[in-house]
Formats: C-alpha cells, structure tokens, sequence
C-alpha cells in the first residue's frame, strides 16, 4: 500500500513536532519491506526538511517538494500519482500516533476479504460514530468479515462518513473514482474531502468501515491560528459566499450524474 502524506509545517504553525511523532510511530508501527510512504511537502521549513532526510534512514520515503501549499486533497493526488497499478492507496495526516503493529496489513486485508469495502480508516478516539447513536448520520453498524477456518476474526465498524485522518482506498475503488477532491480546481485548499470521498465510494457500491480495535492519537491540539483556519476553509465550503452550500450542491451533482464520480487530479 502507498501511504500518501501532505505536509505542511512553518516556523509560524509549529507543526514540525508533530510531523516528528507521526513518523516515529510509523518507524515502528509498518512493515516497510510491504508498504511505502511518499510525503508531499507544501513549502515546509527547515526543520522538517531535517526531518525527512532522519527518517529515509530509518525507512524508505519519497519526498515530493511542491514549494508552495497545495492544500491536502492535490498534495496527497500527487503521492498517489506514484500508484503502482493494483496497488491501494492511504490518506494519512502528519498528525497522528499509531501505536497499533501491522495496522497496514490489517487495512489491505479489509479489501481481501470483502471486496465490497471500498473505504477502510483508522478511528480518532474523539469520534461520534457509534452503534447506538441517535444521530443517523453518525449511526454505524458492526459487521464481521467473511473468513475462513483458521483465520483471524475481523469485525468492522460500517459508516457513512470515514474521518480522512488515516483513510485507505481499496485499489478496486481508486479505479472507479480517482483521486481526492475537495474543489481544488474552485482554489480550496482544506477540508471534506474525505466526505466527500466516503460519499462517492457508496455512490459508485461500495461500503465504507472503520477498524474500530486499532484506536489513534490525534495529537493536534487544536485552537492555534492554523487550525482555526483550516476549520474557516472548510466551514466556507459548507457556506459558499454566504448563500450556497457548495458541499450540498456538489453531493447533489455527483448523486444525478451531472458531475462524473471519477476525478482525475491533474
């Protein structure tokens, strides 16, 4: 699986840190002779620069250099570009700890069992989803993968919405819908692309889970300038120039076939 990672850390925005114990907890957490990384960096400074050449000691990693932010959704299409043909594909931010050994090979073997999954993600500790929730959209069901005598019980968490934190895409639903969008060609930088994402699976007849047993660390603290304006750029999508909801009319475009589910980031 090609693990794709936007990053983009300044001197202003203090990422560098937890760029730092994201790839720490990948050092020990995949198995690098199955699985790579390729990180797409937005103009990041110095300090993770360092970061990088550490780690391609460590592990293998491509660093693709943009020189300026692209935004998450085209920094990880040009990662995944590097798609070798059948391989999956994984969304990952640069602001998690994943504790969980193998949690890659758990992902690819989600897609082996059941080819009906199209997205499988990792579940942040702070999410909604659940069972018994009153809330429909963060209503999830428990669903145990086919298997085998001998193998291993796999139970999923089935969801609508599958939070982009860690998100892999099988490599039978890449080729039914491409790349990552998030009106990148309208100048948006952040945010629903993975709901976006999750949305188009299920039109195109996928299912979409969680892993619920491997939990990660979300380790963004949140409430500094930068977050908030990332939150800005993606409650502007929900609010497009005070009247549209450029979310709620691209769902509606995609679910009538005006708008194509294959998206193809150039």
């Amino acid at each position: 699986m090609l693990l794709g990672m936007a990053v983009f850390d300044t001197i202003e925005n203090q990422r560098t840190e937890q760029t730092l114990q994201t790839l720490k907890s990948l050092e020990n957490s995949v198995d690098w002779k199955k699985h790579r990384l390729v990180i797409s960096d937005n103009g990041s400074c110095e300090e993770t620069q360092k970061l990088y050449r550490t780690a391609a000691q460590c592990f293998p990693l491509i660093v693709i250099h943009n020189g300026e932010n692209l935004g998450t959704a085209k920094a990880v299409n040009k990662a995944w570009k590097l798609r070798i043909h059948g391989e999956h594909l994984c969304k990952m931010d640069n602001d998690v700890v994943i504790s969980h050994p193998g949690w890659a090979d758990e992902m690819e073997e989600v897609f082996s069992r059941d080819p009906s999954i199209g997205i499988c993600g990792l579940k942040r500790k702070d999410l909604a989803e659940c069972p018994d929730s009153s809330i429909p959209f963060y209503r999830s069901k428990l669903c145990m993968l086919p298997h085998e005598p001998g193998q291993r019980w796999i139970v999923v968490e089935e969801c609508s919405h599958i939070m982009g934190t860690c998100q892999a895409f099988s490599s039978k639903l890449f080729e039914k819908i491409g790349y990552l969008y998030q009106g990148q060609d309208e100048g948006k930088l952040y945010g629903l692309d993975d709901s976006l994402a999750s949305y188009r699976s299920m039109l195109a007849g996928f299912r979409n889970v969680f892993l619920p047993h491997i939990l990660i660390d979300h380790i963004d603290p949140g409430g500094n300038p930068y977050a908030l304006w990332k939150n800005k750029q993606a409650e502007e999508s929900l609010c497009f120039n005070g009247r549209e909801n450029w979310f709620a009319k691209i769902k509606m475009e995609y679910r009538t076939g005006k708008r194509s589910l294959y998206w193809e980031d150039k």
